[in-house]
């Protein structure tokens, strides 16, 4: 009897520690979060931002050095048009943005290459809903060299037009049009807290100064943020770096949720996504909480970009809890035989 026992403890912690995930094979690209509590707020007055659950969202956006490592891994060699297209040529020629260029034939003899314009820590735009999903599904699956971009949060299966629900259970993914507002505007304490109408802790109209004053953001207010000038020149670069606004934060710790670029969320409207927070060329009114923006799922635009929302998975820690359960309830059986 008592081999019995042993054997079925056996069995149960390896059951336990085979959940565990292995470490073999690490991601080429983390990303840093922030962890958004509260669970069971309130929504505000435009009804948006109630979230019943706790959650972490992408401290930054995701930046072109993180994309282009994307595109290495899953778009050197291939002729799969939807792979192919995840690039997007205005990442190279619009130097308002750039970007990222390519080169090479996307073959085995020449694969495609990609190399960083300028700085890789600028937010990556001419991205479509469909490549952001792409990107989230690559992170589900581990974010390895080839790993699949057509499913984990969404099946796409090679479409690139169309609505394609978040699946259950997804670890990555893009955020719920409600947990991108509540990251951006609630103000973080308790359930009834409030919200701001700006994503920088603030109801007044944030500044456009790059440093360390609070309540600024890189949108246009009466001039442009990295010239500080009203005149627009094709060939300067207008997005800054992650988190270069650094005393400008939401409540919960994300960055840039106003200006930049725009964000896809998951929302439908119509037969759109949902966009939302603002960017570099435009003007206050597209960073309030009260303007709600939404594009063709396909649409690649010099504005818009993405960041990513993440439900946890039960951690290490807690499995080894479960464990220790059951080395436990084991005790207790030996005891009653």
């Amino acid at each position: 009897m008592q081999t019995t026992t042993r054997r079925i403890l056996v069995v149960a912690l390896f059951s336990v520690f085979s959940l565990v995930p292995s470490r073999s094979a690490q991601p080429l690209v983390s990303l840093e979060m922030v962890n958004v509590g509260d669970p069971g707020n309130t929504a505000d007055s435009t009804t948006f931002g109630a979230v019943d659950y706790v959650f972490d969202i992408g401290k930054y956006e995701v930046t072109i050095g993180q994309y282009n490592t994307f595109l290495g891994s899953v778009a050197a060699v291939t002729g799969d048009s939807y792979l192919i297209n995840l690039w997007d040529a205005r990442m190279a020629s619009d130097l308002n943005i750039a970007g990222i260029s390519r080169s090479g034939a996307g073959t085995t003899g020449d694969a495609y290459r990609y190399s960083v314009i300028g700085s890789g820590n600028h937010p990556i735009a001419y991205v479509s809903w469909f490549d952001a999903a792409r990107f989230a599904n690559w992170m589900n699956n581990g974010a390895t060299h080839g790993a699949s971009t057509e499913t984990g949060a969404y099946t796409l299966g090679g479409a690139t037009n169309g609505i394609y629900p978040v699946n259950p259970g997804a670890t990555w993914r893009l955020p719920s049009e409600d947990e991108w507002y509540k990251a951006a505007y609630y103000k973080s304490d308790g359930t009834n807290a409030g919200y701001w109408f700006y994503p920088t802790q603030s109801d007044t109209a944030p500044g456009n100064t790059i440093g360390g004053d609070p309540n600024q953001a890189n949108y246009y207010a009466d001039d442009f943020a990295v010239t500080q000038s009203v005149d627009y020149f094709s060939s300067t670069n207008y997005l800054t770096d992650a988190g270069v606004f650094s005393n400008s934060p939401g409540a919960y710790g994300t960055f840039d949720q106003g200006g930049n670029l725009f964000e896809w969320n998951d929302a439908v409207i119509g037969s759109d996504r949902g966009l939302r927070g603002g960017a570099w060329f435009d003007l206050v009114k597209d960073l309030q909480s009260t303007n709600r923006a939404h594009s063709g799922p396909s649409n690649e635009g010099f504005l818009v970009g993405f960041r990513l929302a993440s439900v946890p998975e039960p951690s290490t820690y807690a499995l080894l809890l479960l464990g220790a359960g059951a080395v436990y309830a084991w005790k207790r059986r030996k005891r009653s035989l």
